[in-house]
């Protein structure tokens, strides 16, 4: 039953949806690293609901640093952050307790945890727990910073409406900073909103394809075979509510092209190596190459849906209908952007400690 990823860098989360408090513990972070509250509060407003495109659940997120932190800057101790949780309606859940949720971990949790799970919103197993990621992953995406590393994420599909791919790659990163829905068109922003609100009129949902990049990674960060960069990566990502696939580079289309128009051949620029393509998405033999580090993580459609369905009553085992209530969102994508980047940021904190140290990532501001 644990719930730590790392090891040089280890993330732990903990709580409940509809518990006093959810929270991380960030542990192994070199010290000096600065900690910007504005920052987090900027990361965690990314997660939050947005208008009709969300659920109604509105979570201020006002989040307190009770260790590892000291004027500003972390101090090489275990940092704590803590995010109370003050908008919950737990009378929500309570009347369809034994009631499972299609696509939720309702029947799977109930068998693990023989019934003492705290059910309540989906528990520890919702979203709403990616809020702690959000505040540490601020963290490690300043650390990152300042080695040079940035990572962006967009939404490269919603439905059946595309974004276009990630093309001058640094500066389409530094554009999707300032969006709070992350595309890199502005007709795509506007068609994947009006879908999103005409499935929600529905009662229904819509998922659909997040694309990140990742630049200024140092060629060989991987180990492999078993911790391969990919490994890793993929290993955290699919830790995410929703995330149902992860590909990197052009992993599926690559099957329809020989050897000769997949390769990426290298290349002199300068002194420095690169390659002429990137079509492994920056990561050879599980290595990075130091070519941007390019995956999409497939998002499923938000299981919470007002239509009636076909279910089980998983105490009295018998067939049931459900019909969900409460405050749910039609599409989650949109908020599940800035918890890939941050679940990226502290996976790669984590792996470049082991590469060249703990004390690597700190640098002199």
């Amino acid at each position: 039953m644990k719930n730590t990823f790392g090891q040089n860098i280890a993330v732990t989360i903990y709580g409940e949806s509809h518990g006093e408090s959810i929270g991380v513990v960030l542990d192994g972070m070199t010290a000096g690293i600065p900690v910007n509250r504005d920052f987090i509060n900027t990361q965690l407003a990314l997660r939050r609901p947005s208008g009709k495109i969300s659920t109604s659940r509105q979570e201020q997120d006002e989040f307190k640093i009770v260790s590892g932190v000291f004027e500003g800057r972390t101090t090489g101790t275990p940092i704590c952050i803590v995010i109370p949780n003050t908008q919950t309606r737990s009378k929500d859940y309570s009347a369809t307790r034994a009631l499972a949720r299609p696509s939720h971990a309702d029947y799977t949790a109930n068998c693990k945890y023989h019934g003492f799970e705290d059910y309540r919103g989906g528990g520890h197993f919702s979203g709403r727990i990616t809020a702690g990621l959000v505040a540490g992953g601020a963290i490690a995406l300043t650390a990152l910073k300042g080695k040079g590393i940035q990572i962006g994420t967009h939404i490269a599909r919603c439905g059946a409406v595309k974004d276009r791919a990630f093309q001058d790659v640094a500066k389409d990163i530094e554009f999707l900073k300032d969006r709070s829905f992350a595309v890199l068109e502005e007709s795509a922003e506007i068609e994947m909103k009006q879908k999103i609100e005409e499935i929600a009129k529905e009662g229904d949902s819509v998922g659909g394809v997040l694309e990140t990049a990742v630049i200024g990674m140092p060629a060989g960060v991987g180990e492999p075979w078993f911790d391969t960069l990919e490994g890793v990566l993929s290993h955290a990502l699919f830790s995410i509510p929703a995330i149902k696939g992860v590909q990197f580079g052009e992993a599926f289309s690559m099957v329809d092209l020989m050897g000769s128009q997949y390769n990426d051949s290298f290349r002199m620029d300068g002194d420095k190596i690169v390659t002429a393509t990137n079509h492994n998405g920056g990561i050879n033999g599980g290595i990075s190459n130091g070519m941007p580090i390019l995956f999409q993580c497939a998002v499923k459609p938000t299981p919470s849906i007002y239509k009636e369905q076909e279910t089980v009553n998983f105490f009295t085992k018998e067939n049931a209908v459900l019909q969900i209530q409460g405050r749910h969102d039609p599409a989650i994508i949109h908020r599940a952007r800035v918890v890939v980047d941050s679940v990226t940021a502290l996976v790669l904190c984590d792996v470049l400690s082991g590469r060249f140290g703990t004390d690597w990532l700190y640098s002199e501001v």
